[in-house]
């Protein structure tokens, strides 16, 4: 081949190679890949009332949330057992080990009724321990199993509890009303590697006592679906209200009111993943503050100040020396199981409240749970030792 030709041919591939598409994003605006809205995202259906608009001429034209919002009619008693369950948008499954990387998650859930869910949850009742695995939708059958897994789980003496939890978001109500049964059963939430929190399912994750996030978390706009708005300013008056629902939520539960603006200015096709610092920063990662305020007054009661004094310098290495990019769930786990040593935990008098007790089968004894050893050598191998 001429050497003119070669030189062209080397020249073009060069060309092509700059043209590559660049890495998938993993921080910043995305888009998200969905059919329609109703695949996932964050929908709003619940009715909405909106008052009038003020004659033009008055004294005040525009008006504020508190003349659009009215008060919320009180919720329905709960009856999660009133009706049989099926679950048509995820899959969920159950199992007594937190080691997901050896011992899998469990088997797939096929009967929600109560001597169903006493049966896959009868072998977790020795460890006190278990960890719900849902992948799918945000929807009510969701937030009925989880009141289902938690009633079953209270009447085994399961204190420990983790939902590990793989979703693209779904119905913004379903996900206040089940983060609100979440925020009140101490629940400690998951994202693992490999799976994301969208949307509606960021309202699941900021009701958890404790947050553990290896994987994506974003959000966007939320969609009206069942509105009748015929103009922007009809279609806004509604979203206000829906809104401001959702900053009582995300106050209510320990969040910043700050990602109910976040998703207002994300347009509902794309999506903004956040950052481990944006995580951080609006209270959807590590400790849930609003539940660490209670727990305090309740540890230093029960546990003393020293105690929670301990705690609270384990929380801060934690974040600074466990915290790194790109770190999976399994690692982050085995950091802290490693870290908490150094501040005297399992404590001897308050094993049950020590930091990651939930990896503690038998607080009792204060005996290293036999995941711990295989999950740190497979964190070390991975890490090079570094915690």
């Amino acid at each position: 081949m001429p050497i003119r030709a070669v030189a062209l041919l080397l020249c073009c591939l060069a060309i092509a190679a700059c043209q590559r598409p660049e890495p998938e994003t993993t921080q910043g605006m995305v888009i998200e890949e969905v059919a329609g809205p109703q695949d996932g995202g964050a929908i709003s259906t619940a009715p909405v009332k909106v008052a009038p608009a003020k004659p033009e001429g008055t004294r005040q034209a525009r008006t504020s949330i508190r003349d659009i919002a009215r008060p919320e009619p009180a919720p329905e008693p709960r009856k999660p057992w009133a009706a049989p369950l099926e679950l048509t948008a995820g899959v969920a499954s159950i199992s007594c080990e937190l080691d997901y990387v050896q011992q899998g998650d469990g088997e797939v859930l096929t009967a929600f009724d109560r001597d169903g869910l006493k049966a896959a949850l009868a072998p977790c009742e020795p460890g006190g321990v278990a960890r719900l695995r849902y992948k799918g939708k945000v929807t009510a059958e969701f937030g009925t199993l989880v009141e289902r897994v938690t009633e079953v789980a209270d009447s085994l003496d399961i204190g420990k509890r983790v939902l590990d939890i793989d979703s693209a978001g779904g119905q913004v109500e379903d996900a206040i009303q089940a983060g609100d049964y979440i925020a009140e059963s101490r629940w400690t939430i998951w994202v693992r590697e490999g799976a994301i929190c969208h949307s509606a399912c960021v309202f699941i994750l900021s009701a958890g006592d404790t947050r553990m996030i290896a994987g994506q978390v974003g959000i966007h706009r939320i969609i009206r679906m069942s509105s009748t708005a015929t103009t922007r300013a009809q279609l806004n008056a509604e979203l206000r209200v829906v809104y401001e629902r959702v900053r009582d939520y995300l106050e209510r539960n320990g969040a910043a009111t700050a990602v109910a603006d976040l998703m207002m200015a994300v347009p509902n096709r794309s999506l903004r993943l956040l950052t481990t610092e944006e995580l951080e920063l609006y209270g959807l990662d590590g400790v849930n503050p609003a539940q660490d305020d209670l727990d305090r007054l309740r540890l230093m009661r029960k546990c003393g100040e020293d105690f929670v004094t301990r705690r609270d310098s384990f929380v801060r290495a934690f974040d600074k020396r466990c915290k790194t990019p790109d770190t999976d769930l399994d690692a982050l786990n085995a950091c802290g199981l490693k870290l908490r040593t150094d501040f005297g935990f399992p404590d001897q008098a308050c094993p049950s409240e020590s930091p990651l007790s939930e990896f503690d089968r038998d607080t009792a004894t204060l005996e290293p749970p036999q995941g711990t050893q295989s999950v740190s050598k497979a964190a070390e191998g991975k890490r090079g030792g570094d915690s």
